[in-house]
């Protein structure tokens, strides 16, 4: 069996950089003859690599990075007739996917460990036009943050980089009109964003999606039919308070395998894959069920979920930031 790792040599501070040969030792002692790509600023180097990995005959790619790296990763083997086996090993600042696997995100020679386990699961895949996503897909206002907060900041503070951003531009948010036809319905009307999500995890947070499921076929589709402020506000607390949102007479929650999203008042509609700019709207979505096989850690895995426990990791974060500028 040979692994191929694809790994961004810059991503978490350049911890995998430094720790690439204890990770490839597990997976050879793991029984893989394994080797490792070092992505480079080329434009889709990690989506590049992929393929000519998977067409050279690799059983495994292990997408090694944030969830740009993992995205690139997804995007290259999905269009492919063969697919190898997809491996995780986290390092960006959310890490969503491999929270919604229970992937360890805090040690990455663990991560690695989980692909030995060889306890692989079929998941969906959200194909946007001829892009590819794994976790999100999301438009409108506030959406774009994940490329709008600057590589240095994201580095030094982790996710509360996002939370200075969003906060900062939570003032400029303004409804556009939008046309979003799902397989049940047609919404038409005034909205900030929408989402569109294969997982529970979106931005860090679990309960925005509390009911998603990985491999039923399915997108949780989530339209914030408000721009008003205070409103916006109410939407968030109840998010952070155990998914009371979808409750609220100013979201839209449906779930469904197909949707085509456009802007009908002349506005421009960013769309957003995974954290980067994928293109304008109009768009059409639509749910590749179980299209790649992935390594996930079946057995129980500590995640932090409680709220405490969330503000204490960000806290933790913006620690380290403060140090890693000032230089100690």
């Amino acid at each position: 069996m040979r692994a191929r790792v694809i790994y961004n040599p810059t991503a978490g501070r350049e911890s995998l950089k430094r720790q690439m040969i204890d990770i490839l030792g597990v997976l050879e002692a793991g029984g893989y003859e394994a080797s490792a790509f070092a992505t480079t600023p080329k434009p889709h180097s990690a989506k590049e690599e992929a393929v000519r990995a998977a067409k050279a005959g690799f059983d495994v790619i292990i997408a090694a990075g944030g969830d740009g790296t993992i995205n690139e990763v997804v995007s290259g083997l999905s269009p492919l007739r063969k697919r190898p086996k997809l491996g995780i090993i986290p390092a960006g600042t959310t890490n969503d996917f491999a929270r919604a696997l229970n992937i360890p995100r805090n040690d990455l020679v663990k991560a690695a460990e989980v692909i030995t386990h060889n306890e692989a699961i079929g998941i969906d895949v959200g194909q946007c036009n001829d892009q590819y996503f794994i976790n999100i897909a999301a438009g409108g206002y506030l959406t774009d943050l994940t490329y709008e907060v600057p590589g240095k900041l994201k580095t030094a503070f982790g996710y509360l980089a996002y939370l200075v951003k969003g906060a900062e531009k939570l003032p400029q948010v303004k409804p556009i009109m939008m046309r979003i036809e799902y397989d049940k319905g047609v919404f038409e009307g005034l909205a900030s964003m929408f989402f569109i999500a294969l997982t529970n995890s979106v931005g860090g947070f679990e309960q925005i999606v509390p009911d998603a499921n990985l491999t039923d076929g399915k997108f949780s589709l989530i339209v914030i039919k408000t721009a008003n402020l205070f409103e916006l506000m109410q939407i968030a607390n109840q998010m952070l308070i155990g998914g009371k949102h979808l409750d609220n007479p100013n979201v839209l929650y449906v779930k469904t395998r197909y949707i085509k999203a456009s802007a009908i008042d002349g506005s421009k509609l960013m769309i957003n894959l995974d954290g980067e700019y994928g293109g304008d709207a109009p768009a059409v979505f639509r749910n590749q069920q179980q299209r790649l096989k992935i390594f996930a850690n079946l057995k129980d895995y500590p995640q932090v979920t409680a709220n405490d426990d969330r503000l204490k990791q960000v806290e933790e974060q913006f620690r380290q930031g403060m140090s890693e500028l000032n230089g100690e």
